[in-house]
């Protein structure tokens, strides 16, 4: 650490979520001094098809990495990082948008990660057996690059894929439009493109499915230079690029990480000494990180690989140098909780009531659900009334993208009460599937004491309770209990 007498170093974070894009300021010593969000265009052109758009996002990146260093001497700035939803970016030869739609729209250039128009094309792939499969729980996720790529060649052949000069992870699209250097993060391509850490790209997955033409020019479209997360890129930033930013040009800029893997990262690696926490002395290999915005994912760490049906992984060094890291997930966690309570004939008052007390929603369904359980607890408030939460597929442990969701138990009324419970049952449901998770990773070998949860609904107290609740013991055996830290 440097002495206190020493000028203060100035580092800048951009993280772009799904609705979002977010951007910190930190010193060297990790204190956040800035913060600046700024929304981002979605469209759904029809069902299961979700777009964004590149030179959006990029937009939206320059107005909060601007805002984060007002006042701040820019010749004290040393770098720049970014992390990004796993979505995917085409580009043409010259770097210019190319369309993924029907309607020839080139703006709208990012196939979003929670598309599934997909779906037949992972089935196809997934029937092929590929060996490169077993890295990915044994099923490929519809979510993931490989069949979005077929899609785009077997429905947009000429207006796009013939076209095509890059296919970028949006996190890698983003470290190349800051330094012009293509070469992708290891963190990208081995969790969503079939990468291996090892042994590279298996040309006979890519000739199987039908992508041979991605293997012919030697991977030049998809990446034929991998760097580690945080590997400083060519030159730092260009000049184009600083002026976008507002920062200084020939900064460092880091290779990339998934926004989620940031977030495993940072909690994975956090240091817990001197806070009375139950996993202080215990090996990072026991923490589980649960990153909850729109989705969840579930990151967990171990020194050889384990393989777990259904779940992601292993993927070597992925996010944590030199360890092996399994990702479970549930896909629109986040925006599952927000369909179930804005669809509800409730939800104007509750916008009301909670617009009167100056609060959001949730805060107040939470008070609303201490009001109404009286002397029980709260999550026997839901006894009769239960729901499945896989309204977007199952991602894991069942990997299953044709489960649709459920509600059982509903009544005929439909007052706030009835609201508050139905937002509860739905949290319950989600801690569940983390739950059902946990148990898939510990019965391949995984030893997990410490749920660590960050990202937009940590920020939930009732969203942690109920995840510390569920999650809690195994069953079997009452001393087996696990705690939970936001």
């Amino acid at each position: 650490m440097p002495g206190g007498d020493e000028p203060r170093s100035y580092y800048v974070g951009v993280d772009v979520g799904t609705g979002s894009v977010r951007a910190a300021l930190v010193d060297q010593r990790g204190a956040l001094l800035a913060f600046a969000d700024q929304p981002i265009n979605q469209w759904e052109p029809q069902f299961n098809h979700h777009e964004q758009s590149s030179e959006d996002i990029w937009a939206a990146c320059c107005i909060v990495s601007k805002k984060v260093v007002q006042g701040v001497n820019l010749h004290q700035i040393r770098g720049l990082g970014f992390d990004a939803t796993c979505s995917l970016v085409v580009l043409d030869k010259q770097f210019r948008p190319l369309p993924v739609n029907h309607e020839g729209d080139s703006h709208r250039n990012i196939i979003m990660w929670l598309d599934h128009r997909a779906a037949s094309q992972v089935h196809r792939i997934n029937e092929t057996k590929h060996s490169v499969l077993q890295y990915v729980g044994g099923v490929m996720s519809v979510e993931m690059q490989a069949p979005k790529l077929l899609w785009l060649k077997e429905n947009l052949r000429e207006t796009c894929w013939d076209k095509a000069g890059h296919f970028f992870d949006l996190p890698d699209f983003l470290s190349w439009k800051a330094t012009g250097v293509t070469a992708r993060s290891l963190c990208s391509l081995v969790c969503k493109w079939t990468y291996s850490a090892e042994k590279g790209w298996d040309d006979s997955f890519w000739k199987m499915v039908g992508l041979e033409d991605l293997v012919t020019d030697n991977y030049s479209k998809i990446g034929n230079q991998v760097l580690p997360p945080g590997a400083s890129l060519g030159s730092g930033l260009t000049p184009e690029a600083a002026k976008d930013l507002g920062l200084p040009p020939g900064i460092a800029v880091a290779a990339s990480l998934i926004d989620a893997h940031a977030g495993g990262l940072g909690v994975i690696g956090a240091d817990v000494k001197g806070h009375g926490l139950a996993c202080e002395g215990q090996p990072v290999t026991s923490r589980l990180a649960v990153i909850c915005g729109t989705s969840s994912c579930h990151m967990g760490i171990s020194k050889n690989p384990i393989f777990v049906p259904g779940v992601w992984g292993p993927y070597f060094s992925a996010m944590v140098p030199g360890f092996w890291l399994n990702e479970g997930g549930q896909s629109v966690t986040g925006k599952l909780i927000d369909h179930m309570v804005q669809g509800h004939a409730a939800f104007p008052e509750l916008q009301a009531k909670a617009t009167a007390r100056r609060q959001s929603v949730y805060a107040y369904l939470n008070s609303h659900l201490d009001l109404i359980k009286k002397a029980q607890p709260v999550g026997f408030l839901t006894v009769d009334l239960h729901v499945w939460p896989d309204f977007h597929g199952n991602r894991s442990p069942l990997a299953d993208l044709t489960l649709k969701g459920m509600v059982t138990g509903l009544k005929l009324s439909q007052d706030l009460d009835d609201l508050a419970i139905l937002y509860l049952a739905t949290v319950q449901a989600i801690a569940f599937g983390t739950r059902l998770i946990i148990e898939a990773m510990e019965s391949a070998g995984h030893s997990i004491s410490t749920l660590f949860l960050c990202g937009g609904l940590s920020k939930n107290p009732l969203f942690v309770q109920m995840h510390a609740d569920i999650t809690g013991g195994n069953g079997k055996n009452e001393q087996s209990w696990k705690s939970c830290v936001s």
